[in-house]
């Protein structure tokens, strides 16, 4: 039997601490996943759900983006992906009694990782304007609500629909369309506080803002460079390929603040040998200060550029564009600024320099460590600079890999989940519907956010995730969101959202990855695109939980048809019937799914969609070829007596799910709120390890944000540097505090001082 749910909140920050470990996986990472899926789901449920993820017959893992291939081990998933799918498929219910015995208040006050820990909800609840706590509610109620909502607005775009990178090609296909025929291009999602920075970059550089190698590449490299990521934690199968990399004789440079386990030596949970022994996978780390990988890859050109022979004369030539700006720009790095702006020691980047120029096949893989930042966009074109030089894009082995964390975040925009939509997307979906599309452009998520502040927005509606607990700056985000009219979430289980409402709030329950999905049509399946643009079926095989809930696109047809009425030619309900039906729409107005009913059935373990760098060397920019740039170093600069913070993830978290409190790798046990610091400048800050402080984040306009006790570790991070959780510290981010262009938050540096706190 499963065990119940904790009856009360757990303390957080009060953790205890260990030395951080060198390598990840392994044994330990066996017996958690068992204990973790016993406790949600029971023995027998265990076994039917974990060995179905993944495979080609089977649901893909909620937990990330990390591609599978052809040939699949029997257990085709890593530690944190099975701690989602139990949280998915555990037994424990939230009924309508729960939110009797709950008001929204005691919801309020409740830790998200309590919240989590509650299970699956049941039925449809709503929040009355006025009262205390939600009640049940039918679907049809619910929808005639959202109905009244949208329908009283002054304009279409005062309503925002929000999308999580869980949600299926099919439902954000039908959300899109349903938003434009509505009448608005108000349509953020996870990816605009991601890897927008990497999709700006992209799409400007070589002409598609998705990655260009396939897991097949990574296999091939001769260097793979890991900037800014935590495989380990955050995409732990990712290991397996880099192991596969190592075996045949790839070389392997970590640039990072703080030293990750698993890119110190992974024991392969697969393999007895890599049980027992496991593999050394870093050659070089390159511990480099927050933010200074813009210079130190302008240094690497630099270098590059002035080793005869080095550049790939042919490529450049024929496939490039700028390249005499950009040289002339990076023939003037300068080695001393590159040192303080990195934290590096100049034998170090030597080192990475013989490693690069020894490559004839590269691969930069990148998550949010890149992504976070003010001056984001430009160090990810630098990063392409680098790999255009040695004529890396579009050559087996070689390539950008953007490492997406959200399991459909990247098919969720090819599906055109995007407030600013290419006009040729927008003219094939009205040629398709008969529908007028606004072409203005819409809200991303902090514009969102202020919107909603300000009074623009008054509908909020989710398609999944945890919108308050993902954004930044706490205070100012919950009290936006208060201003709303109506909140609506499109849900599984509990999270903070759920506590900070508009006037009148909707929980409409959805089934999940494990469910099966039965409707008038028959047994349905749904689609994803994972990180390397391979688009696969996923078919769950758990009766729902419960007989109240309803798909993700069951629920946007109904929405559709109660708001848009008899004036829609849509055909929404047999939309809703057969998910077929909506791919052979998707085959019509997306490039690259012709056939796509038919391309799945034939390819049961996906199908790749055309990538014209990668498959031809075609770049698809405003110039017709790939693109160098050049634009002025950057790096965030600290006054005395501050520190860089950036927020992460724990090992027991997965974005704003918090399946424990525990951070294995890192030593912490049974807490979240610590703050990683160096040693040396925790003594330079008089804060001795074990000490208690707050955390004040300083912007520029003068306003100060505070995060209070926190539990200070003595760790080896970069030097100046900090680190600590987030949701628990998104209050310190500034809504204003962005990147250039990409507007993504830049949650991965925050100027703070650390105050002495009496928290014990």
């Amino acid at each position: 039997m499963a065990s119940k749910p904790p009856a009360g909140d757990p303390v957080q920050d009060a953790p205890q601490v260990a030395p951080p470990q060198h390598a990840a996986a392994g044994l330990p990472a066996i017996g958690h996943t068992l204990k973790i899926a016993q406790e949600q789901m029971g023995l027998r449920r265990t076994a039917r759900t974990l060995l179905k993820v993944n495979q080609k017959d089977g649901f893909d893992c909620p937990g990330c983006a990390w591609p599978e291939g052809d040939k699949r081990h029997v257990a085709e998933f890593c530690e944190n992906g099975a701690k989602a799918v139990a949280e998915e498929a555990t037994l424990r219910r939230v009924t309508p009694d729960f939110f009797a015995a709950h008001p929204l208040a005691d919801l309020a006050s409740r830790s998200g990782y309590w919240l989590g820990q509650q299970g699956r909800i049941t039925q449809p609840m709503y929040l009355p304007e006025g009262a205390d706590r939600y009640e049940a509610v039918t679907w049809e109620r619910a929808f005639a609500i959202i109905a009244e909502e949208l329908t009283a607005l002054d304009s279409p775009d005062e309503a925002l629909f929000y999308t999580s990178g869980r949600t299926s090609n099919e439902a954000a296909f039908l959300l899109q369309l349903f938003a434009r025929e509505f009448g608005t291009n108000n349509l953020p999602d996870c990816s605009n506080m991601c890897h927008e920075s990497s999709g700006s970059a992209l799409n400007e550089t070589i002409g598609i803002g998705k990655g260009s190698v396939s897991l097949e590449d990574l296999h091939q490299a001769d260097l793979i460079i890991v900037a800014g990521q935590n495989p380990g934690t955050n995409h732990p199968r990712m290991l397996s390929a880099l192991e596969k990399a190592k075996a045949s004789g790839a070389k392997i440079i970590s640039v990072n603040p703080l030293p990750e386990a698993g890119l110190e030596r992974f024991k392969n949970p697969q393999t007895p040998h890599g049980m027992l022994k496991g593999a050394t996978l870093t050659d070089l780390f390159l511990q480099i200060r927050i933010g200074g990988d813009q210079a130190l890859f302008r240094l690497l050109n630099k270098l590059v550029l002035e080793t005869p022979g080095a550049v790939d004369e042919e490529f450049v030539t024929a496939h490039t564009h700028g390249y005499e700006e950009f040289a002339a720009t990076a023939r003037a790095a300068d080695w001393d600024e590159t040192l303080a702006a990195t934290g590096l020691r100049r034998t170090e980047i030597e080192r990475a320099l013989e490693m690069v120029l020894a490559s004839r096949r590269t691969i930069v893989c990148w998550a949010m460590g890149l992504t976070q930042h003010k001056h984001s966009v430009p160090t990810i074109r630098e990063v392409v600079n680098f790999l255009l030089l040695r004529g890396n894009i579009g050559r087996p082995g070689a390539g950008v890999c953007p490492v997406r964390g959200h399991s459909n975040v990247q098919g969720d925009r090819t599906m055109g989940i995007f407030e600013r939509p290419a006009p040729a997307f927008l003219d094939a979906l009205d040629k398709e519907f008969g529908i007028t599309s606004p072409r203005h452009h819409g809200f991303d998520v902090v514009r969102s956010i202020q919107a909603l502040r300000d009074g623009e927005a008054k509908v909020f509606f989710a398609m999944g995730g945890n919108f308050v607990g993902a954004t930044p700056d706490t205070e100012v985000t919950e009290a936006a969101m208060r201003r709303a009219r109506l909140t609506v979430h499109v849900s599984t289980k509990l999270n903070r959202s759920h506590a900070v409402t508009g006037t009148r709030a909707l929980i409409l329950p959805t089934l999940g990855r494990t469910d099966k999905d039965v409707q008038r049509g028959g047994k349905q399946f749904v689609t994803v695109e994972d990180s390397m643009g391979l688009v696969h079926a996923s078919r769950g095989n758990l009766p729902p939980a419960g007989p109240h809930l309803l798909s993700e696109p069951a629920i946007v047809a109904r929405m559709a048809r109660a708001v848009l009425g008899s004036g829609s030619a849509t055909p929404w309900e047999e939309f809703e019937q057969d998910y077929a039906t909506i791919r052979d729409r998707i085959a019509r107005v997306v490039p690259g799914f012709e056939d796509f009913n038919a391309r799945i059935a034939a390819n049961p373990g996906g199908f790749a969609l055309p990538h014209a760098p990668r498959d031809e060397r075609r770049f698809p920019t405003a110039t017709g070829k790939a693109n160098f740039t050049a634009a002025p170093v950057e790096y965030p600069k600290v006054p005395q007596g501050r520190l860089l913070l950036q927020t992460l993830r724990s090992h027991d978290q997965y974005n704003t799910t918090i399946y424990g409190l525990d951070d294995r790798y890192r030593g912490i046990k049974g807490g979240r709120r610590v703050v990683l610091v160096h040693p040396d400048d925790a003594r330079a800050l008089g804060l001795a390890d074990g000490a208690y402080t707050d955390l004040v984040s300083e912007w520029k306009d003068g306003t100060e944000r505070r995060a209070p006790g926190f539990r200070v570790v003595h760790y080896p991070t970069a030097r100046g540097c900090a680190a600590a959780y987030y949701p628990e510290t998104n209050i310190l981010v500034p809504l204003e505090s962005t990147a250039d262009i990409s507007n993504t938050p830049a949650s991965k540096s925050v100027i703070v001082r650390l105050e002495q706190s009496p928290t014990a």
